[in-house]
């Protein structure tokens, strides 16, 4: 539900290439996986809390997924 007067922000589609257009203010693809990794460390803390065993293992892999892509993108900016 949106309040009156405010539109919605459409999601931006990647161009070929992979191009994106990013709002002023955002960060680049690392300060986005990191705080989706900061996010979801967060939210499997609560999953584990309420059992929620199969969420839990889920956002596990999700962070698994994106402190690998830091480890990654850190380890090329070395060489």
């Amino acid at each position: 539900m949106t309040r009156p007067g405010k539109k919605r922000a459409r999601a931006v589609s990647g161009a070929p290439g992979g191009s994106r257009n990013e709002e002023p203010g955002e960060g680049g693809a690392d300060e986005a996986v990191a705080f989706i990794a900061e996010q979801v460390a967060a939210l499997r803390k609560l999953a584990e809390r309420h059992k929620l065993d199969v969420l839990h293992y889920l956002l596990g892999m999700t962070q698994l997924e994106a402190d690998e892509h830091l480890r990654l993108r850190s380890k090329r900016k070395l060489s």
